[in-house]
C-alpha cells in the first residue's frame, strides 16, 4: 500500500512530517511518497536516519500557505505539494492521501481532482472526539458552510458508513446539532433537515444539544460546516485551557507540587485522552478517494496516526461502502 503525504504541508513541516512518515513506514509496514521540496526533504531524512526504501520523493516546488485562499491558491499553484499530490491519486499512483496543509485547499484540490462520488453533493470533514462513553464523530466541521438539507442527510449516511466499517460499531446513533431537542426548535433549514433523518434509514434519534456531544448520548452529531468548525475550536482552545489551568493551580503550592507528584500517572492518561494526536486525522467524506486532513499544529505523532487512518480506509474498502449505502439510501 502507497499512502502520499504532502509533506509541506502544516505548521511545523516538513520536519515533523518526515518524523511521521518514518514512525509510519516502521509501524505499519507501508510505503509513502513524500511530496514537496526534494533537498529539505532528504535533509529531514537524514536527520531522522531513515536508511530503509519505503519512502520515496515526488518533487513539488510551491507550498499552499494556512493563510492563502483556497481556490484561488490550488489553480494558481499547480505544482504545489497539495494538488502534485492529490493528482498521483487521480493518476492511481497512491491509495489514500494525507495533509495537515491549507484545509481549504485540500478540500478543493480533491474535489477538483477526485471528483465527488456518485450520488454525493458535497464533501464533509469528519472528526473523532472522545466522550464519557467511548468517540463521537462529528460532520461537518468546515468542508461546506453553506450545506443544503439533503447535503447534511448524506453527511449522516456516509459518518454511519464510517462508524461501522472503520471505528467498528453497527447501527451507530445519529443525532442533529440543534439549539434544542424538540423537533420544532431551530430554523427553518433545521427542521426541513429533521424531517429528512426522520424518514431515513439510519438510527436517528433527534436533534441533540451542545452539552450532548461529549456526553455520550449519540454516537454521530451532524452539522453544517459554520456551526461544526466553530464547536471543533471552541472545543480545542477548552482542553487546551483546562491543562493549562490544572498546571497553574497544581503548581502554585507545595501541597499542589505533592499533589502532582501523586496525580501525574493520572493527568498524563488524560492527556492522552484528550490529545487530537491520539486520533489522527480527519476524513473528507464524499470525494472519490482517499484522503485525509490533519490538524495544522500537528506533531510527528498525529502524523503517524493519520497515515493509520489513511491505511485502514484503504484496507477496509471505505469509499466503495459508501457507495452502496446513498445507492442504496440506508445501512
Amino acid at each position: 500500500m502507497r499512502i502520499i503525504v504532502d509533506a509541506m504541508g502544516g505548521d511545523y513541516a516538513p520536519d515533523v512530517v518526515v518524523k511521521g512518515a518514518v514512525a509510519a513506514v516502521k509501524e505499519y509496514n507501508i510505503e509513502v511518497v513524500l511530496v514537496g521540496n526534494t533537498a529539505k526533504i532528504k535533509t529531514c531524512l537524514a536527520k531522522a536516519k531513515y536508511k530503509g526504501n519505503k519512502i520515496s520523493i515526488e518533487p513539488a516546488s510551491e507550498t499552499i500557505d494556512m493563510s492563502e485562499p483556497a481556490a484561488i491558491s490550488v489553480r494558481r499553484k499547480r505544482d504545489s505539494s497539495i494538488v502534485v499530490g492529490l493528482n498521483l491519486i487521480k493518476e492511481n499512483k497512491g491509495d489514500a492521501f494525507f495533509s495537515a496543509g491549507n484545509t481549504g485547499a485540500v478540500v478543493c484540490a480533491a474535489t477538483l481532482s477526485l471528483r465527488m462520488l456518485p450520488g454525493i453533493e458535497r464533501p464533509g470533514i469528519a472528526i473523532v472526539v472522545p466522550t464519557l462513553k467511548g468517540i463521537a464523530l462529528i460532520i461537518d466541521v468546515g468542508a461546506n458552510i453553506n450545506s443544503r438539507p439533503n447535503q447534511l442527510l448524506q453527511y449522516g449516511i456516509m459518518a454511519d458508513v464510517y462508524f461501522n466499517y472503520i471505528l467498528n460499531k453497527p447501527s451507530p446513533k445519529v443525532g442533529l446539532l440543534n439549539v434544542g431537542e424538540e423537533e420544532t426548535k431551530g430554523t427553518e433549514f433545521i427542521k426541513e433537515t429533521y424531517e429528512l433523518f426522520e424518514k431515513s434509514h439510519l438510527n436517528f434519534i433527534g436533534n441533540v444539544e451542545g452539552k450532548d456531544i461529549y456526553s455520550g448520548k449519540c454516537d454521530i452529531i451532524v452539522c453544517d460546516g459554520f456551526i461544526g468548525n466553530v464547536t471543533l475550536k471552541v472545543s480545542e482552545s477548552l482542553a487546551e485551557a483546562l491543562q493549562v489551568f490544572l498546571k497553574r493551580h497544581l503548581t502554585g503550592s507545595l501541597l499542589g507540587m505533592i499533589g502532582l507528584f501523586f496525580l501525574r500517572p493520572s493527568l498524563l492518561r488524560f492527556k492522552k485522552e484528550i490529545d487530537y494526536s491520539e486520533y489522527g486525522g480527519a476524513p473528507l467524506l464524499g470525494v472519490d478517494g482517499v484522503v485525509i486532513i490533519g490538524h495544522g499544529r500537528s506533531n510527528a505523532n498525529a502524523i503517524k496516526n493519520a497515515i493509520r487512518v489513511a491505511k485502514e480506509e484503504v484496507e477496509r474498502k471505505f469509499t466503495e461502502k459508501i457507495l452502496e449505502a446513498i445507492k442504496a439510501k440506508t445501512i
